[in-house]
């Protein structure tokens, strides 16, 4: 945690030459449909296998959150779920599971399907002051100005991004009318393009840069936090970036301003991701779960127009992951992830209260 009193200048923190980033996680736009590693359709066997482990936990009457993998099994499709989580870690970073039929089942049975599974892969973790575990991607509604307001429930574009988690699962329940398409791109792919094109940018983005704590993440008694957006710890690489709370930080009157140096390296970080030869465009459609590893991957969303239908409109179950095979982080990234080392529980936002 930091010292709001104290506040440490980026530009007195050196990192090592930036070297390219080889490996499973470096992948460039549409050359991740082509890989083994990228996407699964459930066969009918496994379908039939998740709809008896539902069956089982509803005749139990169990609790969502007191359903573990033990009370959701998965003979079948077990070895197919440890292989997804291997290669999230140690592949391309991100996983599409198609075919699990939606339409067929209420929102509360697709939870539990989606937490069943997710069981199998990791440890959910809280993503808001009130403890949810499960969170609903869906226009709320809210003005821009409401302290509420989050990018997840607003239909507005985002910006590449990761969440505070290991790893990131979204289940399709509905799509919306128009928009909403979704975005991937190898953060190592990025690093590599930057390094080749402006190094100088790039070795801004290892310095350490400050982070607003999150208007919804009431627990926490610190203002910022400081990290770098690069980093390589004991031989792993590390991305992380969430450019809403870096540009609140520095409208701080107690932190420094950002320097224009600076601004030009995220903007142009910005512009690598949005380059349609660097990253993956797809959309979610009903029944698809994707899961993406936040050090590895950033991504994004385009804007959306809604159905007018309430029971219609866009929706995506979203749940943050704490992983069992997890690399360690810097341990700058304590203020935002608690723990640093390798497989532990670490992430999500604290219950407040």
């Amino acid at each position: 945690m930091n010292d709001p009193a104290t506040p440490a200048d980026p530009a007195s923190f050196t990192a090592a030459e930036p070297q390219p980033v080889t490996g499973p996680a470096h992948w460039r736009g549409d050359e991740l449909t082509r890989r083994d590693d990228w996407q699964y359709t459930l066969s009918r066997v496994e379908c039939e296998e998740i709809r008896t482990a539902l069956a089982t936990v509803d005749r139990e009457g169990l609790a969502l959150e007191s359903i573990a993998a033990e009370q959701f099994p998965l003979p079948a499709l077990a070895p197919r779920l440890a292989r997804i989580q291997h290669s999230l870690e140690h592949g391309s970073g991100s996983f599409l599971l198609r075919g699990w039929p939606t339409e067929r089942y209420d929102t509360e049975a697709n939870r539990r399907v989606f937490w069943g599974l997710s069981q199998h892969l990791g440890t959910p973790i809280s993503q808001s002051a009130r403890g949810e575990k499960i969170f609903h991607v869906q226009d709320a509604g809210f003005d821009k100005d409401d302290a509420r307001a989050r990018g997840p429930n607003t239909s507005k574009a985002l910006h590449f991004h990761c969440d505070r988690c290991d790893v990131i699962g979204f289940l399709c329940v509905n799509q919306a009318k128009h928009g909403g398409a979704s975005y991937l791109v190898s953060s190592a792919a990025v690093h590599n393009e930057m390094l080749a094109r402006r190094p100088d940018l790039l070795a801004l983005l290892y310095q350490p840069w400050y982070y607003k704590t999150h208007n919804v993440d009431l627990a926490n008694d610190d203002p910022w936090c400081h990290q770098p957006i690069f980093a390589i710890q004991q031989g792993h690489f590390v991305a992380y970036v969430l450019r809403v709370l870096i540009d609140r930080a520095y409208e701080l009157p107690e932190l420094p301003d950002m320097g224009a140096a600076q601004k030009e390296a995220l903007d142009y970080l910005d512009t690598l991701c949005a380059d349609p030869t660097l990253h993956h465009a797809f959309t979610q459609t009903p029944g698809d779960i994707l899961f993406v590893n936040n050090f590895t991957n950033f991504h994004s969303r385009s804007a959306f127009e809604d159905h007018d239908d309430p029971a219609r409109r866009r929706l995506l179950l979203r749940i943050w992951l704490s992983m069992p095979n997890s690399r360690p982080l810097p341990p700058s990234f304590a203020g935002s992830f608690g723990q640093t080392a390798a497989g532990s529980i670490r992430g999500g936002i604290h219950p407040a209260g």
